[in-house]
């Protein structure tokens, strides 16, 4: 078997295998690698020494069983036989699930939540995004911490787990979306600056050092990471990425990384005879992003829509803190916009950042499924000091009403797992640091972050405790109970019509119309022949649809058709959706 590992500084490098120890030779077609062939098979372990350090990882290892910081383990690929045929599924349509798959079930692996995956297909949605599953020290984690970024978490099953989870998805129907995390890697077990210049002190982020992607070096640096992402895509056979915090990949180079990526990413996709598709996190509000790369643009897939959540989420429970503030004013006003326009700051001023943000985005030229639309995600519910889901403050009739605008709206869904039935379990922020100078210091960091805001200590959850993992686990007996019951029948039918009314899936954002009032606190959406009707108000309110015969497709509280004026009469705290008789 060849091993090789790039190290361009290295005067001498060593590969340790299961007690025997070999010198690798200069690659003579490639600066900086070292190469050399010795006996393995699946499994074994292995580690590469730099001018006589330690044995650490191989930085493109496959598998970490003993974690971060232990040996690699030689991964055979070709060794799964794969039970789904799978032509792939697009993200045009898409209802997307977000799931960590440390919390999905009590048991906390990924085949625990294979064992789940019936629930999702039942429920409608078409690809589950799981967060990341890249090693990070101890069990448990969110997983944006994690290292290794081309091997499988151990305590979640490993590589092999990774793929009976997808097998299993795609015998379902469905597809599988990963979300990886480029921008940095995590405080313990990272040794990649030990074989090169991984990263760069010409830029920094909120992590520190920022990845290498255009000082010296880079171009391996960025290969590196192509790599890894086209391994996800074809060993594992996904159907797409998540790109973590993509305003935090620093490079001024006149090629951009995400140009780069998509590039390759599209050419595997071609290769491969299936869709492929990258979705970005990002800050920006920048259309190039997803724009495509013949336009100027980088040529991602689609982003998820902040700009959306935020003016959904000040409008349903009229908080204004921190980012909020922005599309507090005028909340309706606010939720208005983005969904017509895609982006609430297209070069508006901005009162969180002190200036002006955004750009705006030509609705005649960006169909609206390449933005994703949320009322909960693990950053908005697990930011929050508490952990507290919408379900902890709203009544059942105001989640009703967010899960009609996210589902009936012009973005491509995107449920938070639990959502679909209130979940009454929180999900908070949890760490296993291995490190108790790191423990320590995320647990105090996080206490004095909630205390600038007005929280006692003792209020904040302690990561580093294994009972906030707990209380975060989905509880499976909840679905079963009556109002949860109502909740999930709810989001399954919403889900059935945008799949079974074309209008619901029309990708042009120019065709959206809105009609509201910031004083009785209602919205009526119409797309084609469907209308949707959402009254955040206590009282009945009267709205005016212009449709005077319709038939009502959902409903929240029992209705009546609009009147002979085309006025519909909407209970307090409901929703309908209708269509053109």
């Amino acid at each position: 078997m060849r091993f090789e590992v790039w190290a361009p500084q290295a005067d001498r490098v060593a590969l340790h295998r299961e007690g025997a120890t070999s010198a690798l030779e200069r690659d003579p077609e490639r600066a900086g690698w070292w190469t050399g062939d010795a006996e393995a098979r699946d499994g074994t372990r292995y580690g590469f020494a730099v001018d006589d350090g330690p044995v650490l990882p191989d930085p493109r290892s496959r598998r970490q069983p003993d974690g971060p910081d232990g040996l690699s383990a030689v991964v055979v690929q070709e060794r799964y036989d794969w039970r789904a045929e799978w032509a792939g599924r697009p993200l045009p349509g898409a209802v997307l699930y977000e799931l960590h798959v440390g919390t999905y079930t009590p048991g906390g692996t990924l085949d625990s939540a294979a064992e789940r995956l019936g629930h999702l297909a039942e429920l409608g949605v078409t690809h589950v995004e799981l967060m990341p599953l890249c090693p990070f020290p101890g069990r448990h984690g969110w997983g944006y911490e994690g290292v290794s970024p081309w091997a499988v978490h151990e305590p979640y099953g490993g590589p092999e787990a990774l793929k009976r989870f997808v097998d299993r998805a795609h015998e379902l129907g469905l597809g599988v979306v990963l979300d990886v995390v480029h921008n940095h890697l995590g405080p313990s077990g990272n040794h990649l600056p030990a074989f090169g210049p991984y990263f760069t002190d010409t830029h920094q982020t909120p992590w520190g050092s920022a990845v290498n992607l255009d000082a010296p070096g880079s171009d391996e640096v960025r290969a590196y990471l192509v790599g890894s992402a086209l391994a996800w895509l074809r060993d594992y056979r996904l159907d797409g990425l998540r790109l973590d915090a993509v305003h935090a990949l620093r490079d001024t180079r006149a090629l951009h990384f995400l140009e780069e990526l998509s590039t390759a990413v599209d050419t595997l996709a071609d290769d491969l005879g299936r869709p492929l598709f990258l979705i970005a996190e990002s800050d920006l509000n920048d259309p190039r992003l997803i724009s495509s790369r013949e336009e100027g643009g980088l040529g991602l897939h689609a982003q998820w829509n902040d700009d959306f959540h935020h003016a959904l989420h000040a409008t349903l429970t009229g908080e204004a803190q921190g980012y909020y503030a922005d599309f507090a004013e005028a909340p309706f006003t606010a939720l208005a916009k983005t969904l017509t326009s895609g982006f609430f700051h297209d070069g508006t001023y901005s009162s969180f950042r002190g200036r002006r943000h955004g750009r705006p985005l030509d609705r005649t030229r960006v169909p609206a499924h390449r933005l994703l639309g949320y009322s909960q995600t693990h950053d908005q519910i697990g930011n929050r000091a508490q952990g507290d889901r919408l379900s902890a403050s709203l009544s059942p009739g105001l989640l009703a009403c967010a899960a009609a605008l996210t589902l009936t709206g012009p973005f491509t869904p995107m449920l938070f797992m639990g959502e679909e039935w209130a979940a009454g379990t929180p999900w908070q922020f949890f760490t296993d640091h291995t490190d108790p100078g790191l423990a320590d210091a995320v647990r105090r960091g996080r206490r004095r972050e909630f205390a600038a805001h007005g929280w006692a200590e003792e209020d904040v959850p302690d990561p580093q405790d294994p009972a906030t993992r707990e209380r975060s686990c989905l509880d499976w007996s909840e679905p079963q109970e009556a109002l949860h019951a109502r909740m999930l029948a709810w989001y399954r039918d919403l889900i059935a019509l945008r799949r079974s009314h074309p209008d619901l899936a029309d990708p042009d954002l120019a065709a959206v119309r809105i009609a509201h009032d910031e004083g009785a606190r209602w919205l009526a959406l119409r797309r084609g022949d469907v209308r949707v009707a959402v009254n955040l108000g206590k009282e009945a309110a009267g709205i005016p649809l212009g449709l005077s015969r319709a038939r009502v497709l959902a409903a929240w509280e029992p209705v009546r058709t609009p009147d002979a004026d085309g006025l519909l009469s909407v209970p307090g705290k409901s929703c309908v959706v209708l269509t053109q008789a």
